[in-house]
């Protein structure tokens, strides 16, 4: 954010990079601090696999990862190998569920730069040629989404390696993190996160979970936190709020608040007085300059909990509310995907009952839970222009219209297997299917 804003915390926006973000950018997993909303007008609101299609490309192999956008250029990875079979992403196939041993084949984790007006390559580099580490059952071994600071991107690919570039492909250094197994073989997901100088990353694992902040410009080891976690696939959260700039970590025991200087944790909170935990944590919490709102296991609670909060904040058994937290709505998270903020709502999509519910910010209360017809949905909703988008596996993105009445505006069909979450900016949506990238704009809205 820009100084004269440090200044101001009432005005802070939730999150911010460490380089001041543009306006049309989407720099992250879920764009500009991480809130999965963009401001820019003149985005598409309706597509199919030819209407309002700018270009479409194919990439070597396949990745659930999500595309970044800076200025001209979107980025993403993808990792490749022979024989590569295409990961089908509907329904549950229970054949693979279990295995942990990882396949005896060399990958190449890659990076590829792409020309966001004509779709054209414009890099790409191999980070890493290797066998994988570990298994990654109905998963791929590019799942982590990059993110840039303008200057670098910086590339994860879980227990294969960290690796920065600048925006010209030029690579300036990588980490080896270790590599550590996953629960059931599912494979890696949390994405790293910038602020203040630093990059971070989320290891949770069967072994031995941490949370690591890394010098951007040389990949120097900060700091660590041990974590007394198992496996979850989760993306921090940068919350730049009214009292201070906190590093929001999910968790299958507890949710985390951390000193991004320090790794100090500074609040946690058990699930419902430790007798429910949070389970496996997939979800990424969203932010105001007031309240974090997460919810990271279906089933279990919706939370709003305020800045400022210090220590224990676990609401005790039947409470809704206390000094720390503003509200609390009991089975009413979001199974794997991230919650969205928008406009005074709280939108949780249900990826396996295919739902939409709306809940006011302020006050926690329903404004409605209605089912969308689709065929579930791994990817997170995003929102803009007044309009809250939710994209099935099947590749169709249901268009409701934001606020506290439903209405479905309309339904855009691509007809290709989606995990991923897409990316808005420079005036276009780019979206990632198991086939292909597309670049959505909006007839007129060329930049």
């Amino acid at each position: 954010m820009r100084k004269m804003l440090l200044a101001l915390p009432a005005l802070v926006v939730v999150v911010g990079l460490s380089a001041v973000t543009r306006g049309d950018d989407w720099p992250q997993f879920r764009g500009p601090n991480g809130s999965g909303t963009s401001a820019e007008t003149g985005l598409p609101d309706t597509w199919d696999s030819e209407k309002n299609v700018a270009w479409k490309a194919k990439l070597p192999g396949y990745a659930w990862s999500s595309p970044i956008i800076w200025a001209d250029k979107a980025f993403l990875t993808t990792a490749v190998t022979d024989k590569q079979a295409k990961p089908s992403g509907l329904g549950f196939d229970p054949s693979g569920f279990g295995n942990t041993k990882p396949p005896d084949a060399v990958y190449t984790f890659e990076v590829h730069c792409l020309d966001l007006a004509t779709g054209k390559a414009l890099w790409s580099r191999t980070a890493a040629e290797r066998k994988p580490a570990i298994a990654s059952w109905k998963n791929v071994y590019a799942a982590e989404t990059p993110v840039t600071d303008g200057e670098r991107v910086y590339a994860y690919f879980g227990m294969h390696g960290l690796f920065c570039y600048d925006l010209a492909g030029k690579p300036l250094w990588q980490k080896d993190l270790g590599s550590y197994e996953m629960a059931a073989g599912f494979g890696t997901g949390s994405s790293p996160v910038l602020a203040d100088g630093r990059l971070f990353v989320q290891c949770d694992n069967e072994e031995k979970s941490f949370l690591a902040a890394l010098d951007k410009r040389t990949g120097t080891e900060l700091w660590r936190a041990d974590r007394e976690e198992k496996s979850t696939w989760s993306t921090p959260l940068v919350w730049k709020n009214a009292a201070r700039t906190e590093l929001v970590l999910g968790g299958g025991k507890k949710v985390r608040s951390y000193d991004p200087a320090t790794g100090k944790v500074l609040w946690e909170m058990a699930g419902e007085g430790d007798r429910r935990p949070f389970s496996q944590s997939a979800g990424t919490a969203v932010a105001d300059a007031e309240r974090l709102y997460f919810g990271t296991s279906g089933g279990g609670p919706l939370v709003a909990v305020k800045a400022g909060a210090a220590g224990d904040v676990t609401l005790k058994r039947g409470e809704t509310s206390s000094a720390a937290v503003a509200w609390s709505r009991p089975r009413a998270a979001p199974h794997t995907v991230s919650p969205l903020l928008y406009r005074g709502h709280v939108y949780v999509l249900d990826a396996y009952l295919d739902t939409l519910s709306s809940y006011d910010a302020a006050t926690g209360e329903q404004a409605y839970r209605e089912r969308l017809g689709g065929r579930g949905s791994t990817s997170s909703p995003w929102a803009y222009g007044g309009k809250v988008f939710c994209l099935d596996q099947a590749g169709t993105t249901c268009v409701v219209a934001a606020g506290a009445a439903f209405e479905l505006l309309g339904k855009n069909k691509l007809g290709e297997v989606c995990w991923s979450s897409p990316a808005a900016g420079g005036g276009a949506l780019v979206l990632r299917t198991a086939d292909h990238v597309y670049c959505v704009k909006a007839k007129g809205g060329e930049k």
